[in-house]
């Protein structure tokens, strides 16, 4: 099938391509709390509601936690949900997270990357999200605003497939406050990949029913079994609705995505918008006559451990950017990516580099940097810091 290339060229932030995609995904129910750098993502969302461009009512609340709690309600009485936060306001979402995720609500949540505090920061790394990788969200890392716009709508796909809730990640100034030119798919097209939702089972005064009743211990464990399983099935809905959004739209991004990775010997790993800079980076290399390729990790989870295996499977050596950091352990990218290759024989050596923490620039320098020093050792440090001043 030929893509149909039709729709609205305009240029946009990141924080507003995600508001555009959820406008396209006709959201029925926005609730949310405003939090910097995502504060514009709900500020142009309650414009559309108020002059009527999306008919949908957004709930004005007083915390984050608030927020999500709101939208359990409205996604249990079978609405389409939406919310964004950043940091402290995901932490904030804790609980209600593991609620979501246990009573299979696919709601949608963009999170724009910020570093926790103390000490205060307002710009970005990846802990805020990573600290919830184990609520039972799926978590899709984002490299450029058209991404962000696109992985809105596959989101509400996805997670409607698998009733499973599913954050978008984008980073903190370098996405969210960067504009640049997208392209905004018609919403005869939307509507066409995306139809209403339609839950199997919803709160309805004339059909009651319970949602999160108390689970003894001999059903408990099967609930959880099932949970993990349709993370799981949501690798292969990912992949279709990727598959089938670029028939309609012209764009597909994978789970993961390698970049002359074929034929390397080092591959670099990397997720996020450092990904656009480390392609740079990795030409200039090639060039030089240095076999390096890399691979881009888009949907953190469910962890797709087969593709990942597949992809470094002829690596002689693999270098991890991190942008974040799990204390007392490493880089949390590099943890998945060394479970996913115990098992595999003739595995390579993984080197775990933590960098750009707080927002500060993982520079094309940067990035030479931490592939010439992998290139340079035969067996790799349990941690890397990159650029500490000590």
């Amino acid at each position: 099938m030929t893509p149909t290339l039709t729709g609205t060229k305009k240029v946009v932030t990141g924080n507003h391509a995600v508001s555009y995609g959820a406008m396209l995904a006709r959201v029925q129910v926005i609730s949310a709390y405003p939090i910097t750098p995502q504060t514009q993502i709900v500020e142009l969302l309650s414009e559309f509601c108020a002059n009527g461009t999306l008919r949908a009512k957004f709930i004005k609340v007083e915390s984050e936690h608030s927020a999500m709690a709101a939208l359990i309600g409205a996604a249990s009485a079978g609405a389409r949900t939406f919310t964004a936060t950043s940091a402290h306001g995901l932490a904030l979402m804790h609980e209600m997270l593991h609620w979501a995720a246990g009573a299979r609500l696919p709601i949608v949540m963009a999170d724009v990357n910020r570093a926790m505090g103390p000490p205060w920061s307002v710009w970005t790394d990846q802990n805020d999200s990573l600290s919830q990788r184990d609520t039972g969200w799926m978590q899709v890392y984002c490299e450029s605003n058209q991404e962000v716009l696109d992985t809105v709508i596959q989101a509400y796909k996805v997670a409607e497939k698998v009733l499973m809730p599913a954050m978008l990640v984008l980073d903190a100034f370098v996405l969210s406050h960067t504009a640049e030119q997208i392209e905004i798919p018609d919403q005869a097209l939307v509507d066409e990949y995306l139809p209403p939702y339609q839950p199997l089972y919803k709160l309805d005064v004339n059909d009651p029913r319970s949602f999160g009743a108390l689970a003894p211990p001999d059903v408990y464990m099967e609930l959880r079994y099932k949970m993990h399983k349709a993370m799981e099935d949501s690798l292969v809905e990912w992949a279709r609705a990727d598959e089938e959004y670029y028939e309609l739209f012209g764009r597909r991004y994978g789970l993961i995505e390698p970049y002359r990775a074929d034929d390397a010997d080092l591959i670099l790993v990397t997720s996020g918008t450092v990904t656009s800079t480390a392609r740079d980076v990795i030409d200039e290399l090639r060039a030089e006559g240095h076999r390096v390729g890399l691979l881009k990790i888009r949907v953190f989870r469910p962890f797709p451990a087969q593709l990942v295996r597949e992809a470094l499977r002829s690596a002689e050596k693999v270098a991890v950017i991190d942008r974040n950091i799990s204390f007392g352990m490493g880089g949390i990218f590099a943890q998945e990516i060394k479970s996913a290759l115990y098992n595999a024989t003739d595995r390579p050596p993984i080197f775990g580099f933590v960098a750009g923490l707080g927002g500060r620039d993982i520079t094309p320098r940067v990035i030479r940097e931490i592939i010439e020093y992998a290139e340079s050792h035969d067996e790799p440090e349990d941690l890397i810091w990159v650029g500490v001043k000590r």
